[in-house]
């Protein structure tokens, strides 16, 4: 437990051991956090619960904070289980409390839960009495899903902002001025371009919105990760400059290679680059045994993705192939590419690769570059040259 104020209570569970989220789709190296909220006013209000293995340590460490019958309403900002997890056994205990969601939240919540809850269902403007203060709701839909959207608290000031602002970030001490500022941003980012991407033009239209009602803001209180309470309007502006079309002085290489020949091509390809334009940041990453999430991050963070493959089977090797499904659903934006790989008889992969490029919104700069078999010093010439030629490109 964790008092904000005197009014508002952290409730939630760090969860130190985490290392994989939403299935094996997201890593989660420093672990995570699922964040509620207990508001004591005149009303008593408790925002969120957390993720369903905690469900009954949540309930009992809550028993200790207040009495359960004392919860006026309950909150949910987002009805995917690693917020709403512990809603079942809790309205075991308190059957007849309302939920304050919105109305695709209602229907979410009866798709998973299957129950006869009390539902009030709650629009952007909508708000609740609780006394000395209010809950302002806002919706915020498709971030990250239909449902989902921020309570405002007045008087307090503090933006309860779902999964906006958000990251994966376990840490004691729960609050942006306490923890590694360059560990927190890595992670805010990495969260952004992973989950967030897609939906950057909503990102920015809602922003807009929540700037235009001119709300004094205290702390944004995030679903995951730790609190902004050090000018909170930070991540804020960060979210508006990673929503549109964000991009560093860096190039990503990234490969997946059978017996290092693509391997080979990658490097001398990087050293071709570098010939050219030695202040620009250059990466390279074998997708094989390379984290994709961290990958993801950072051809976020790049200004052009040189990608390559070995052929097999008229196709690409797997680990690359996962990372070309996972760039055309982000829909990364202003980002250039380029592609090569090895090949023995057929040497499709570049025609692949760039097409997958193509569809997922990149602009392919050129046809690409392959050889055959293991590249010699002639072929090593070409990489740099090929690389020469993607530093003028940039």
């Amino acid at each position: 437990m964790l008092d904000l104020n005197d009014k508002v209570t952290w409730v939630g569970k760090i969860d130190w051991d985490l290392r994989r989220f939403h299935g094996d789709e997201y890593s989660t190296h420093r672990g995570s956090s699922y964040n509620s909220y207990l508001i004591r006013d005149q009303k008593t209000v408790l925002i969120d619960t957390v993720w369903t293995p905690f469900a009954k340590e949540f309930i009992a460490n809550l028993k200790k904070t207040i009495d359960l019958k004392k919860i006026d309403y309950i909150i949910m900002n987002h009805s995917e289980v690693d917020h709403s997890g512990a809603l079942p056994e809790l309205m075991k205990l308190i059957p007849d409390t309302p939920i304050c969601c919105t109305a695709n939240g209602a229907k979410l919540l009866k798709a998973h839960y299957h129950a006869d809850w009390k539902m009030i269902e709650v629009k952007t403007g909508d708000t609740l009495d609780l006394g000395e203060n209010k809950l302002y709701f806002v919706e915020a839909r498709m971030l990250h899903w239909p449902d989902s959207m921020m309570s405002y608290l007045t008087g307090e000031s503090i933006l309860f902002s779902n999964d906006a602002f958000g990251q994966h970030y376990a840490s004691e001490h729960m609050y942006n001025d306490k923890v590694d500022s360059a560990e927190l941003y890595q992670e805010a980012l990495k969260y952004y371009a992973n989950i967030l991407t897609p939906f950057s033009s909503l990102v920015v239209k809602k922003i807009d919105e929540l700037l235009s009602l001119n709300l004094p803001i205290s702390m944004i209180c995030p679903s995951h990760g730790v609190i902004w309470r050090e000018n909170p309007i930070q991540i804020v502006n960060h979210y508006m400059k990673w929503a549109k079309g964000y991009q560093e002085n860096q190039v990503t290489i990234l490969y997946d290679t059978m017996w290092n020949a693509t391997r080979t091509m990658a490097e001398a390809i990087a050293a071709g680059i570098k010939e050219k334009d030695q202040d620009v940041t250059i990466k390279l990453f074998n997708c094989a045994n390379t984290d994709k999430n961290d990958i993801l991050a950072e051809i976020f963070k790049s200004t052009m993705v040189v990608m390559g493959s070995s052929t097999i089977n008229r196709g690409i090797l797997s680990a690359l192939a996962a990372i070309l499904e996972m760039t055309k659903g982000l829909g990364f934006k202003a980002k250039k590419a380029a592609v090569f790989g090895s090949y023995g008889w057929s040497g499709e992969a570049t025609k692949v690769i760039s097409e997958g490029l193509s569809a997922s919104g990149f602009e392919v700069v050129n046809e690409g570059l392959k050889l055959l078999w293991v590249p010699d010093e002639e072929g090593i010439d070409q990489c740099r040259a090929f690389g020469n030629e993607l530093a003028e490109k940039i």
